[in-house]
């Protein structure tokens, strides 16, 4: 039997991890804000946004520092924003979505 050699992949993903992380938190998220997990969801979303926002600028894809900076802001836990109804509520699989695009195509060259 002949193995088939694999060969690596030429860019690495670093972004994909917390992204997937984020967007398990956010999709969940619906069903957790009404309790007292509220702030755990803030404080997981607006650091994985920072985070994500990191792998953006190391791979120098800047297009997505605003759009992470805007979801640190508005998920922040230290000063929350007095957001609540449908439109919060549908907002968090929107940013779900957002981390999961993120998460794929954030990329940066092996080296």
């Amino acid at each position: 039997m002949t193995e088939k050699k694999r060969t690596p992949s030429a860019y690495q993903r670093n972004a994909l991890a917390p992204g997937l992380l984020a967007a398990a938190v956010l999709f969940v998220a619906p069903a957790l804000l009404t309790g007292s997990w509220s702030s755990v969801v803030l404080f997981v979303a607006s650091i994985l946004a920072v985070i994500v926002g990191w792998f953006a600028w190391q791979a120098r894809q800047w297009w997505w520092l605003p759009v992470f900076a805007a979801v640190a802001i508005i998920w922040n836990p230290v000063f929350p924003l007095p957001f609540e109804g449908p439109v919060w509520i549908g907002a968090q699989p929107a940013a779900a979505v957002l981390f999961l695009v993120a998460g794929g195509l954030i990329k940066v060259k092996r080296v």
